[in-house]
Formats: structure tokens, sequence, C-alpha cells
């Protein structure tokens, strides 16, 4: 067993959602027909439900204790030295500090004919901050980084991070790519380059759960992600909920350095429905609030996402072999660029008010 392998925990069962154990589809010396057992088991898990749990991927243990360590010192940085690196205004550059309401995330789409849909979702606040960062080589979105001397090192460790989440991302393209039974392995990385993902470092503060039961504010409301996959690393907190397919959020509990990963609105339309985009959300934190007091507080909870997305460029049209007569083509061609935009049009407002900061 490597140093990046960890049994899979026994208590696997009593979670919802499927774990597969990676370690014989990534190692250099696994057969065919193991990796191929591997691709159908996420596959057919995808098309059932779209969430699974990944263990003894190509993130080791020790690096992901090390990047939320980090993450956690981020966060930790007074308001005005997170504001040194802040996320630009609008929603066409995704990078940076954004603090607690800048985001507004919801399943609604950009529509110029209701102008006022932004207003109208930003009535019920997300509790939450984040950073985000992508490949130095993204020239449409470039990285907004702190000043070294604020958080020295962090920019050279997120900048490793980020590479070595795609080597597992890589991995999980190959099997998506192998259990859809395209033409080859490859077939998903020829339109996945590595420089159009996004790393995103995530806190959720505390805050009364009274506002959160009350839902006059969220942590984070039910949607979809935008890209190809996503890879979540959780801290202990909990709060993750999934919606099944009879349309009910069932807890997705934290497993110690494994992966949750889903399927996003892309790979859906280049699936053809046959993979699953699914409804997803952050609430109140299973029996984890604290007391202040007379007043309960939630838990504070960290987490980690990466978004992988398809080159810029890419055109998404269906697979093929996500289509055959009984089975027609379900969307039209779109290109990655432009469906971003879409998504993002009401993600971000231009000109937002920032936070205040605290005289010296």
């Amino acid at each position: 067993m490597s140093s990046r392998e960890q049994p899979a925990p026994s208590s696997t069962s009593t979670l919802p959602l499927p774990v597969i154990d990676f370690a014989n589809f990534w190692r250099p010396d696994s057969p065919l027909s193991q990796r191929l057992a591997i691709a159908k088991e996420l596959t057919d898990a995808c098309r059932r439900v779209g969430f699974v749990y990944i263990v003894n991927h190509q993130v080791s243990p020790a690096l992901l204790e090390e990047a939320f360590g980090w993450s956690r010192r981020l966060f930790d940085l007074k308001t005005e030295e997170k504001m040194l690196a802040p996320h630009p205004d609008g929603p066409a550059v995704h990078r940076g500090y954004s603090w607690p309401g800048l985001e507004k995330v919801s399943q609604a789409m950009g529509d110029e004919d209701d102008p006022g849909i932004v207003e109208k979702l930003r009535e019920v606040k997300d509790c939450k901050e984040s950073y985000e960062i992508g490949s130095e080589e993204n020239q449409d979105q470039p990285n907004v980084w702190l000043p070294e001397h604020v958080l020295p090192g962090f920019r050279a460790f997120t900048t490793r991070f980020y590479w070595e989440c795609w080597k597992a991302a890589r991995d999980i393209l190959r099997a998506l790519s192998l259990g859809l039974g395209l033409e080859d392995e490859d077939f998903l990385l020829q339109f996945h380059g590595g420089h159009n993902n996004q790393l995103r470092l995530l806190h959720y503060p505390p805050v009364p759960a009274s506002v959160l039961e009350s839902q006059s504010s969220a942590r984070m409301p039910a949607h979809t992600d935008w890209g190809s996959i996503t890879m979540l690393f959780q801290d202990d907190c909990g709060g993750l909920e999934v919606e099944t397919r009879q349309g009910q959020f069932v807890e997705a509990p934290p497993l110690k350095n494994a992966i949750i990963m889903n399927i996003g609105d892309i790979l859906m339309r280049w699936s053809n429905d046959i993979l699953k985009s699914n409804l997803h959300r952050v609430t109140l934190p299973p029996l984890q609030d604290r007391f202040s007091g007379e007043e309960r507080l939630t838990r504070a909870r960290y987490s980690i996402p990466y978004f992988v997305s398809p080159n810029v460029d890419s055109v998404i049209e269906c697979l093929p072999s996500c289509t055959d007569a009984d089975h027609p083509v379900k969307y039209p061609p779109v290109v990655q660029h432009e469906y971003r935009l879409m998504r993002a049009s009401v993600q971000y407002k231009t000109k937002a008010k920032r936070p205040p900061i605290a005289a010296a």
C-alpha cells in the first residue's frame, strides 16, 4: 500500500452515497480489467445520483491536511488584509477574495427580461467567504493574489495544490470516458487541459442558527455546478446535503480524506443526460451547534472544492456513445466560455458594495 492509500473506512455502508476505491485505477501496474470495473462502478453511480465518495485517490492525506491549514490561516486574516486581493467586479473573472454577501449562489440563469432577478435573489444573504485560484496560464481569468508578505508561502502552496488536484481529476475523467464507452480513456481529456479549472477555499463563519432556520440567510442554497466535474474536500463539520431522485435532500457527511465527486451541468449535457448533475446545498451542520450566552451559533465550516471545466473554446455537444435512434440529442451545442458567463451572470454584481474596514 502506497503512502497515498488508506483502507476504506468500515462505516461506508451507512453512507448515503456510493464509495468507490480508486487505488487500482491510477496505479501503473493495475490490469485493464480492474480499471474497467472501477470505471463502470463510477459511471453507474453517476447515472443514479451524480455524487460519489472517492477514496484512495492521488491527493495525499498529508497534502490535504496542509491545504486546510492554509485555508484556516487565510480566513483568520483581518478583513483589510483579505481585501488586498478582492474579487473583481462582475461575473467575468472568478478569482481572488469574495467577502460574505458578495456572491449569491442560485440555480437561476441570466435573463435580460428580468433585470430585478439579482436583487430578488440577494434578499437572502449567503453567509460565507471564499478565495478563488486558477492556473497562472489562464489569461481569461487572471489570478488575484495577496501580497506575499501578508501570507508568506500561500501562493506557492496553492499553485502546487491546484496541480496535484488535477492529477486526481484526470483519473476521474479517464474513468468516465471508459465507463461511457468512448473510443479511448483520454477522450474527455482532449477537451480538458487543466488551465480552466478553479480551486476554491471556502469558509462558513459561525452565525446565529436562527437566521438559517428562519431562511433569512443561507450558507449555500440548492444549486448544480456548471462544469464537467467537481471534487470536494470537507472538514469534519458537516452540513452538505444532496437531492435524491425522489426530490428529498439527504446528508452527505464528511468521510476523512475522501473526495466527494459530482457531475456538473456541462458533462450532463455532453452525456445527453446519462450522467446526472444533481442539486446540492449546505445548511445547518447536524448536532454541531455551539452556544454563546443565550444564542446558538453554528460551528465554523471549511471546505475545498476543485471545479474541473473544459478548455474555454471547447464546443459541448453530445458525445458519440451517448446517442442512438432511441436516444436523440437533447441539447444544442454550446461553447464553454459562453455557457459559463450565462450561468455566472446573476452570481456577482457589478460595483458591489465592499465590506467595512475596522479603524486602526
